[in-house]
């Protein structure tokens, strides 16, 4: 009970009405940790029981989020992880396909002319060859090098060796021309390339050829041997395809 003032007006104490205001405030809100506003329950430590929190503890504060809250259970989850799995799986098969490292091949087309210079004791002959370079790639291949070697009958009679050679551009092949000098120097070959009873002075030559190739972040090495036949007598060899 609240005692009268002198005056006949009823005082109000400031605690009650104080408690009065909270209590209907905490009516407005459900208790701490409950779901349906059960009684079972206490009062929200962060906020007091006013449904506020303080200013300046936004990024300190820990929400608390029931278990059946619909935030928790997006729709479609399923379908969206099966959809981000297949796309992902689409764009690393098409960097296999793309940049998985292809065959670049060397293929002998023909051989162009033949040279003979006849001396005393050697026969020198200039051999143009053509050949074809063969990108399977789809990325341009780089040649650093390339190196040929000439034989006749298992005997080293000329190198060569081509170093600036332009790039060669994805799924295309290009064609290069190499001149190679010999030198024939056995007395038997001498005799039988100088000879004027022979026509025709046919000799098989070896060709080795390697070929040092980048492309894709590493380096290749790729080896040809090849036979072609020539005429060590005369100028007389035509241009013909090698076979």
């Amino acid at each position: 009970m609240v005692p009268p003032s002198k005056n006949g007006i009823t005082r109000v104490d400031p605690e009650l009405t104080n408690g009065m205001e909270k209590v209907k405030t905490l009516k407005q809100f459900p208790p701490y940790g409950s779901i349906n506003g059960g009684s079972s329950s206490d009062t929200c430590p962060t906020c007091r029981g006013t449904g506020r929190i303080p200013r300046g503890q936004q990024d300190q504060l820990v929400a608390v989020i029931p278990c059946n809250d619909v935030r928790l259970k997006p729709r479609r989850t399923k379908m969206y992880v099966c959809i981000s799995m297949v796309l992902c799986l689409l764009v690393c098969c098409l960097i296999l396909f793309f940049f998985f490292p292809r065959s670049v091949t060397i293929t002998p087309v023909s051989v162009l002319s033949v040279t003979v210079f006849l001396a005393p004791d050697t026969v020198e002959m200039e051999v143009v060859n053509v050949i074809n370079v063969t990108n399977e790639n789809f990325v341009p291949v780089q040649i650093a090098e390339l190196t040929m070697q000439g034989l006749v009958a298992d005997t080293v009679v000329g190198k060569t060796k081509l170093s600036n050679m332009t790039a060669i551009q994805p799924k295309s092949q290009k064609s290069y021309t190499i001149e190679i000098d010999l030198s024939i120097t056995d007395k038997g070959l001498n005799t039988y390339c100088k000879s004027s009873t022979i026509k025709i002075h046919t000799l098989f030559l070896q060709l080795q050829m390697t070929m040092n190739i980048s492309y894709l972040s590493h380096t290749e090495q790729l080896s040809l041997d090849t036979f072609e036949y020539i005429d060590c007598g005369t100028n007389s060899t035509i241009p013909h395809p090698v076979r």
